[in-house]
């Protein structure tokens, strides 16, 4: 066997193995991290499959058997992708009309703790003039420099930490009954409100952070907290917005059983990933900032905007609360039996991991 040969079936073996793990249900931070590169591996599986075939051929029940792999591997990647493209149809209606103060747009911005470019920042919230802003990874510094929006943002939720899970959430639309919340870890906040929008209806908003996975630090809690904040949008029934930092892919298992338990929409589905990281690494990119919502929302504008020194893009998106427009939507993704009970059953793995 040659040595491009060899080095060909050490690649093969590593995409497919990649994508096979990607498929288990486990926590385990080694194999959740396969969630991620999706987009990265169905390239490398579409410039290896025909250099194989063009190569080799499937002459040998070996060369077969590698070929077959590498062309279940890509149609399983592209499975998954594709809904966040184009050719996928969109599953959240837009909207037919934005007055009556029904609309709410928002921003959401991982500032990187070690970043120190607020004032680029600043200058992106000055022109997109979001009624909500939510920023993670917020420390005494980021408090300080971001105060000067208390002059155009009369409600806020504040709490700096210094271990890159600090959370401020500023609003220049009233907040009712604003909670910061502790749902799986102690230092590790969300925050729940609700928000009166200019129409004077209410809606819900959540806003979330949980913990990535990482070499010594599984998925269980990060899980438990997504899919916790999914049944209490279903249990409350209200119209609902959950956004933020999930460091999770859209594409992911535990977004999709998010989505279904939920009930919510999102808006990216036959639209684009709108992947907000790595903002300086293009080659290693996809989707970690997310917005779902209820179909009572219909889209005005959803936009990935400009760098500001962070590792994340910031997103900025615009919903309008159309109560009945459930029938111009795609019908929101619903759990059966057995994905409520592996929701139940993952929120309390959850609650028992260190």
């Amino acid at each position: 066997m040659s040595d491009l040969k060899i080095v060909l079936l050490v690649c093969a073996v590593l995409l497919v193995g990649a994508t096979a793990l990607s498929v288990v249900r486990s926590g385990r931070w080694w194999i959740r991290g396969c969630d991620f590169p999706r987009m990265q591996i169905a390239v490398l599986l579409a410039v290896l499959l025909p250099v194989h075939l063009a190569l080799y051929g499937v002459s040998s029940w070996l060369d077969g058997l590698v070929a077959g792999a590498l062309l279940a591997s890509l149609a399983y990647q592209l499975w998954r992708i594709v809904p966040y493209t184009p050719l996928h149809r969109p599953q959240v209606a837009r909207a037919t009309a934005t007055g009556g103060g029904r609309s709410i747009r928002f921003m959401v911005a991982n500032v990187l703790m070690t970043n120190r470019r607020a004032d680029d920042l600043l200058a992106l919230v000055r022109e997109a003039d979001p009624d909500l802003l939510l920023t993670v990874e917020t420390d005494g510094w980021w408090d300080r420099r971001l105060s000067v929006l208390d002059r155009d943002y009369p409600w806020s939720v504040k709490h700096p930490l210094d271990n890159t899970y600090g959370l401020h959430l500023f609003s220049r639309l009233e907040l009712v009954d604003p909670q910061l919340r502790f749902l799986m870890r102690d230092d590790t906040p969300s925050v729940q409100t609700r928000v009166r929008l200019a129409s004077g209806d209410l809606i819900d908003f959540w806003g979330l952070h949980p913990r990535p996975p990482s070499p010594g630090q599984d998925t269980e809690k990060r899980d438990a907290e997504i899919l916790l904040v999914g049944e209490e949008v279903k249990v409350a029934a209200r119209p609902a917005i959950v956004a933020g930092d999930l460091n999770d892919t859209a594409w992911s298992h535990t977004s999709r059983l998010f989505q279904r338990i939920s009930h919510t929409l999102d808006p990216r589905i036959g639209r684009g990933m709108y992947a907000t990281f790595h903002a300086r690494w293009p080659i290693f990119r996809w989707p970690l900032d997310h917005v779902f919502h209820d179909a009572s929302f219909t889209l005005v504008h959803l936009e990935r905007l400009a760098y500001f020194g962070s590792d994340h893009f910031p997103v900025l998106a615009e919903l309008r609360y159309a109560p009945h427009a459930e029938s111009r939507q795609s019908e929101p993704p619903d759990a059966d039996e057995e994905e409520e009970n592996e929701a139940r059953a993952r929120i309390d793995e959850g609650k028992r991991a260190d």
